[in-house]
């Protein structure tokens, strides 16, 4: 994949796919939980918002976006999420980012 083409370890692909993301997603936008995390208060079908990323070294070892939740702003791993925008670019990355993750790629 062309985002981490170059990339000789796992702090370039992350942060190939930091940028990536940061350049193609368009905030702020609807999204779905559609997976259960331990790290994460969100329940499946619950409806966030994605207001932006985090500090790029909160996504050393997998990709977060920030949302706004009952009245706070934190952040939660994309992998959860599954847009729910009109937005093709913004649609297209996360989609990218989810095909990655599903061929069982990780950063390293």
């Amino acid at each position: 994949m062309e985002i981490v083409v170059d990339a000789y370890d796992a702090w370039e692909q992350a942060m190939g796919w930091y940028y990536y993301l940061e350049d193609n997603l368009k905030f702020p936008f609807p999204a779905t939980c559609v997976k259960k995390r331990d790290i994460s208060p969100l329940k499946l079908k619950e409806n966030v918002e994605i207001v932006g990323m985090p500090p790029i070294d909160e996504c050393e070892r997998e990709m977060f976006v920030s949302i706004t939740w009952e009245g706070r702003r934190f952040a939660v791993p994309l992998d959860q999420l599954q847009c729910e925008c009109r937005d093709k670019k913004t649609k297209q990355a996360i989609e990218d980012r989810h095909y990655w993750v599903k061929q069982g790629y990780q950063f390293g």
